[in-house]
Formats: C-alpha cells, sequence, structure tokens
C-alpha cells in the first residue's frame, strides 16, 4: 500500500482558525517511582505508542497536516499517576470518540502509556487539564 501525498501549507501545523495541532501523550508515573522501570523503557512505551497512533490514524486529516511539516511537531507529554487512572483515560477518551491507542506492552500484558492523534488542541486539551506534565 502506497503512502498518502503530504502536501505543505504555509502554516501547516495550525489548524481551521489558526487553532494548533497537538498530540498528547500520557505516561504511567508509578512504572518509574514505584516499579522502578529505567527511563529509556518509558520513552520507549511512548514511542511505541505515538508510532501506533499514527499508523491507526494515518489518513486523518489532521495527522497528514502534522506530519506536513517534521520540524513544527508539538506534543505534550503528561503523566498518569498509575494503571487505574490510565485506564480511565481510555475509557473517558473511547466514550468522547477521541481517537487514541493505550499502548499495553507485551508479554507482561501491562498498559504503560496513552498517545492521541493530532488534534486542534482547542478541542482536546480539556480532557487532560487534570493531568501533571511529566517531569
Amino acid at each position: 500500500m502506497d503512502a498518502p501525498t503530504v502536501h505543505k501549507c504555509e502554516r501547516v501545523l495550525i489548524g481551521e482558525m489558526g487553532t494548533p495541532l497537538v498530540q498528547y501523550v500520557i505516561v504511567r508515573r508509578d512504572l518509574v517511582q514505584i516499579l522502578k522501570w529505567p527511563t529509556g523503557a518509558l520513552i520507549a512505551q511512548a514511542c511505541h505508542a505515538c508510532t501506533a497512533v499514527i499508523h491507526n490514524f494515518w489518513q486523518d486529516a489532521n495527522t497528514q497536516t502534522y506530519l506536513g511539516d517534521l520540524d513544527r511537531m508539538h506534543k505534550v507529554i503528561l503523566e498518569a499517576p498509575d494503571e487505574e487512572a490510565l485506564k480511565t483515560l481510555d475509557e473517558t477518551l473511547s466514550k468522547q470518540n477521541i481517537d487514541h491507542k493505550l499502548w499495553i506492552e507485551q508479554p507482561g500484558n501491562i498498559p504503560t502509556c496513552v498517545a492521541v492523534k493530532p488534534y486542534k488542541k482547542d478541542e482536546i486539551q480539556k480532557y487532560f487539564k487534570h493531568l501533571k506534565l511529566f517531569k
């Protein structure tokens, strides 16, 4: 299957009415703090989730616009305190028809991360206001 052609626009990462596109990524804080996962392993989980959501929503107009200028992509990395909070977020996003991917690491079947496809910031940020930036 051939990849679709990406057309660059003058301001490719700006959606309609000047709203920036952003991709939210939420990782579990307890994996590092309590379960003592290495930082690199957690970063790999976020990368897996981002790759998967871009693959799953490749044909989406926002995804194509977001990928149209790789040097201007914007991601916000947030933390969920634990598995329960991550699963609750996944359920909320599903109920609201927000396109995303819950990454479940195998073979342990461990939910580690949620990545949302690119959306206009003003459409999506309300779902994440309760979460802190990952530090």
